[in-house]
């Protein structure tokens, strides 16, 4: 079984399926990383992420210009079906644009209705607010804290059992010669508390955070060499909660930022994840189409070829096919039409055989008509004047031995036609068997153009090599006698599959007058000629050499233009399928 053009997707459906999925996989993963960072500061991806991002749109765009250059060859070459599946491609297209508008028009509206809401909100007053009432909070825990401090200065025991509401702590430390620092006494909050002091200087001590979170520290300085650190509770949670504002404050910024490439944004958006399951569909839907139309485009070139006489076609079905059901009937349809054809032929050539017959008797009686008028004029002359019967006796006796040369001939051609064929089937290389029949005619016919290029070197025929020989004789001269001695002969090679044989395709094409309509159908007529010196057994011959040895015959032609015959032989096993 053959497909008449299996043709192949780039990459099947089910590749194209397994994309999409990783496409989609991607998309999640990468969306998530990508609203991070945009939401972080406002701006775009940098330029390398950008060049990761659009490399698998720019991939799919260049597999779907490959198949768009591949449809629009076949629509250009007009081949069946071509205009078909653009229709249905367009369709689908025009479906997922339809499609893919309003949602994309809907969804940059909402983004930029967002954004605008977003910036109607003035959270930078309440921040504002919020952060003054806190500095506000901060300065009266400063003076309450100085106000504490002056109480401990006055203090004759600096440590307390109970401290003040508010202290975290109090720690005195003196400094060595060597230049180390001795802690003399500490009450409070041991999380609170110093290896040293943090300033040599009294006074207020600028915080470090997070040595000093949530707290003020304060250093005296009782008497010399030591010093006394006071640290004072801000309240728990404040240096947290400053720190919240003003990362509010620098995400609200984001916002400005965010409406100023809000468009570019956008349009980054839909050309990383949005355009490449665009692309995608578009190539599922051209697959899909090709899918849909090419068992179309099988079953009209199989009815095409069905009409041109070859009746071995049979379409293979895919599995799940809808349109299975009609191909097998399609290739029943074609089978039992063979049948019929081959009954039909049989009869036919019963008829032919009775017409044969009727043909060659009456071809007999031609030649024994002048046999017999020179045999009875060598005899009266012989009986009438016997001095002169020399005269005639070269002639007439030339005239016997044509005519008898002549009957020979024919009914040798006969017999090689109507005997069964001695078959000797060996392995026949069938290039040099081609080379060496051609080069019989190359030096008589100089303005013939012997073409032999498409010949392939290593395909060989089961048949044996004489009968091969002879039809290529019969066809090269049929081919000369066409072209008047001056044209172009071209023989190739082409390797095909019938059903579960495997067959060499040998084509002889000439251009020469070629076969009318009505010449055709007796083309292979026994005893029907075109030529003046024709016997008319020549290609029933050839037909009958082909036959016997498994294979088929056919040609096409076309007036003014040339005739090709095609001859399918039975070829080597163990030959590759190149």
């Amino acid at each position: 079984m053959v497909r008449t053009h299996p043709r192949y997707s780039i990459i099947n459906v089910r590749g194209m399926l397994l994309l999409y999925v990783l496409l989609s996989i991607l998309t999640v993963l990468f969306s998530h990383s990508f609203f991070i960072t945009t939401l972080q500061d406002g701006s775009l991806p940098g330029i390398l992420n950008r060049i990761v991002f659009f490399t698998v749109p720019v991939v799919l765009m260049v597999f779907m210009a490959f198949s768009l250059i591949r449809l629009l060859r076949d629509i250009i070459l007009r081949r069946t079906g071509s205009k078909f599946q653009a229709r249905l491609m367009a369709y689908f297209i025009i479906s997922v644009v339809l499609a893919a508008v309003p949602v994309t028009i809907i969804t940059i509206q909402s983004v930029y209705e967002l954004v605008r809401f977003w910036r109607s909100i003035n959270i930078n007053n309440t921040l504002q607010y919020a952060q003054n009432l806190a500095m506000e909070n901060y300065s009266m825990n400063l003076d309450r804290f100085e106000k504490l401090s002056l109480e401990i200065e006055g203090m004759d025991d600096p440590f307390p059992s109970d401290l003040p509401e508010g202290l975290w702590a109090v720690q005195d430390f003196r400094q060595n010669n060597d230049g180390s620092w001795v802690s003399l006494g500490f009450q409070g909050d041991v999380s609170r508390g110093l290896p040293s002091p943090p300033a040599n200087q009294p006074g207020f001590v600028s915080r470090e955070l997070p040595r000093d979170i949530d707290t003020i520290r304060y250093i005296q300085i009782p008497r010399r060499g030591v010093y006394r650190i006071l640290s004072y509770k801000l309240g728990e949670g404040f240096d947290a909660v400053i720190a919240a504002m003003e990362n509010e404050r620098s995400r609200f910024d984001v916002i400005d930022s965010l409406e100023l490439n809000v468009k570019p944004l956008v349009i980054y958006y839909y050309g990383v994840f949005l355009f490449p399951i665009l692309l995608m569909t578009i190539i599922i839907t051209i697959s899909f189409s090709r899918r849909i139309t090419q068992p179309i485009v099988e079953l009209a070139e199989a009815t095409t070829r069905v009409a041109a006489g070859d009746f071995s076609i049979q379409i293979i079905s895919r599995p799940g096919d809808e349109l299975g059901q009609l191909i097998t009937s399609f290739n029943a349809m074609v089978q039992n039409l063979e049948k019929s054809r081959n009954a039909l032929l049989k009869a036919e050539k019963i008829s032919v055989w009775q017409t044969m017959a009727q043909q060659l008797a009456h071809e007999i009686k031609n030649p024994l008509t002048p046999i017999k008028l020179s045999a009875e004029r060598v005899l009266r002359r012989w009986r009438n004047e016997p001095e002169r019967v020399g005269e005639i006796l070269e002639s007439s006796m030339l005239a016997i031995i044509q005519e008898v040369e002549s009957l020979s001939t024919m009914l040798t051609e006969f017999r090689t036609l109507s005997r069964p064929t001695e078959l000797s089937r060996t392995w026949t290389m069938i290039r040099d068997l081609i080379e060496e029949s051609i080069g019989l005619y190359r030096g008589g016919y100089p303005e013939i153009q012997f073409d032999i290029s498409h010949v392939g070197a290593a395909v060989s025929v089961k048949m044996e090599k004489r009968y091969l020989s002879q039809v290529l004789t019969n066809l090269i001269i049929n081919g000369i006698d066409a072209m008047d001695g001056k044209g172009r002969i071209e023989i190739r090679t082409d390797l095909v599959k019938k059903r579960e044989s495997r067959y060499c395709r040998l084509s002889i094409k000439d251009t020469g007058k070629g076969i009318s309509v009505e010449e055709s159908a007796e083309i292979f007529t026994p005893y029907f000629t075109t030529k003046e010196s024709g016997t008319g057994l020549g290609l029933p011959i050839v037909e009958r050499i082909v036959n016997d040895h498994g294979g088929t015959i056919w040609f096409n032609s076309a007036l003014g233009v040339g005739t090709t015959f095609f001859i399918d032989l039975p070829i080597d096993e163990n030959q590759d399928n190149q």
